[in-house]
């Protein structure tokens, strides 16, 4: 019944509009009663988008399966920003079930001012539930809680940029690598990254790397060092001959 409201609801939006729609003429196309109407769907809105609670609770559901300490189901329990990425990977997946479907609501949505509020309320949601997961991941660190807001925005951000050109495509691109791809940056920035080989872990036989514009390169000096001291340091760090 839910399922069979939820297609007669678009094909009337299809047909006649959102706004021309009436809950009475869903029902009627359906074959059922408002009363079942809203059993299932709280408000003409929620019928658009049917299956985010699903979705927010299999979202959760995979965040809560890391326990915090390494030993969580997913390879990546010990890096909490992988495990955000993957947990975004969850609500692409329901909407790659149905692509025609999503396509169309999306359609709608770009549409409706009324659909584009309520879909950032969604959203939102997700969002919360992210930063909710990585406060308590980055709990009794400096800017914990900053550092948990922001890369579960950037995750939501990346997310979406990812699933709307999937969708910009009718569905016809490949939404994983859309969005994969999108992801790869959150975690370019937020994640930990490969650990950098300075000239001592250099492996034998290989030559080492040049220096490029991205290279951080921490040097420890004494106190009380003369400046030029400090500057000889930091270029033979940095690989070059000092004069």
């Amino acid at each position: 019944m839910r399922d069979s409201l939820v297609a007669a609801a678009f094909q009337l939006f299809l047909e006649r509009g959102y706004e021309q729609t009436t809950v009475d003429e869903i029902v009627a196309l359906a074959g059922v009663g408002r009363r079942s109407f809203f059993r299932y769907f709280p408000s003409k809105e929620d019928v658009v988008f049917p299956d985010h609670e699903r979705c927010l609770a299999e979202m959760n559901d995979f965040l809560g399966k890391d326990s915090g300490n390494g030993r969580g189901s997913g390879g990546d329990a010990d890096d909490p920003v992988a495990r955000v990425c993957d947990a975004a990977r969850v609500v692409l997946r329901m909407y790659a079930e149905n692509p025609t479907f999503s396509v169309q609501r999306y359609r709608l949505t770009k549409k409706v001012p009324g659909l584009r509020t309520y879909e950032l309320s969604v959203v939102w949601r997700y969002e919360r539930a992210l930063a909710e997961y990585l406060r308590g991941r980055f709990a009794g660190r400096r800017d914990g809680t900053l550092r948990a807001d922001v890369i579960a925005a950037a995750v939501v951000a990346a997310h979406n940029n990812g699933l709307r050109s999937w969708l910009r495509s009718d569905g016809q691109s490949d939404a994983s690598a859309e969005v994969d791809h999108a992801l790869a940056h959150v975690q370019e920035v937020f994640g930990p990254g490969p650990a950098p080989v300075g000239p001592a872990q250099q492996p034998t036989g290989e030559p080492a790397k040049e220096p490029t514009e991205d290279d951080v390169v921490v040097v420890i000096s004494r106190r009380g060092a003369p400046m030029w001291r400090v500057v000889q340091e930091v270029e033979t760090a940095l690989g070059r001959n000092p004069e």
